[in-house]
């Protein structure tokens, strides 16, 4: 697997793609795709997330787990699916919020790239996965990746806004440096969480922020 990833990104992280986690990785999902496995997302849109938001460009942080496992659903970015696709729950929610927090009347529109083309990094922790089978690729090196990004934009980046929601995503907060970034923590948005994303403001709050810092907002509308 040639690793296609935006240049910025390709120079920011070429120590990662040395190491020998790395190589693994990269082994194993060759190694799952001849044994006959259906991965997901496709190969062409592994970096997605990268590919839409170049490293200084990144304003934004929105941290997903795991990609969705339906046939058709994970595109490479965090919460999104394609246009044909029908929202997911925890989507579903995060556009609820959206309309309650900001009175954006949202369209149910399910690709997320507008988002990512205005600086919000749609990152799974994990960025591959199994069809049908839910965290079956949490345990091959993806973490380490994608904690190498998270860092990486800490010590580089200046006035990110992180959102982190549910417990998976806050436990990255060590990650980050507060004193240079902000951080907005909030339940999951998926309906397990019976509703406790719900009132968080996290996009008004937002957009606050990015304001503050000289930024432009973020149009959330889709």
């Amino acid at each position: 697997m040639e690793v296609k990833i935006e240049q910025s990104w390709k120079e920011a992280l070429a120590g990662e793609f040395e190491k020998p986690y790395f190589a693994s990785l990269v082994r194993f999902l060759h190694e799952e795709k001849a044994s006959g496995q259906r991965i997901y997302p496709p190969g062409s849109q592994i970096f997605k997330a990268f590919e839409l938001t170049p490293v200084d460009q990144v304003k934004v942080v929105i941290l997903g787990q795991d990609p969705y496992h339906g046939a058709g659903q994970a595109m490479g970015l965090s919460f999104s699916v394609p246009a044909n696709i029908p929202a997911p729950p925890s989507l579903k929610n995060i556009f609820k919020e959206i309309h309650d927090d900001l009175g954006i009347t949202m369209s149910g529109y399910p690709d997320l790239e507008k988002w990512a083309r205005q600086g919000v990094l749609l990152l799974n922790a994990v960025l591959t996965v199994r069809a049908g089978q839910p965290a079956s690729h949490s345990n091959i090196g993806w973490t380490e990746f994608t904690d190498a990004v998270i860092k990486y934009i800490s010590d580089h980046c200046t006035g990110v806004v992180f959102l982190l929601w549910g417990n998976f995503a806050r436990s990255k907060k060590a990650l980050i440096d507060t004193t240079r970034h902000y951080v907005l923590e909030a339940a999951h948005p998926s309906p397990l969480a019976r509703g406790a994303f719900f009132g968080c403001r996290h996009f008004s709050k937002t957009n606050e922020i990015l304001a503050r810092e000289g930024k432009t907002p973020i149009d959330w509308q889709l």
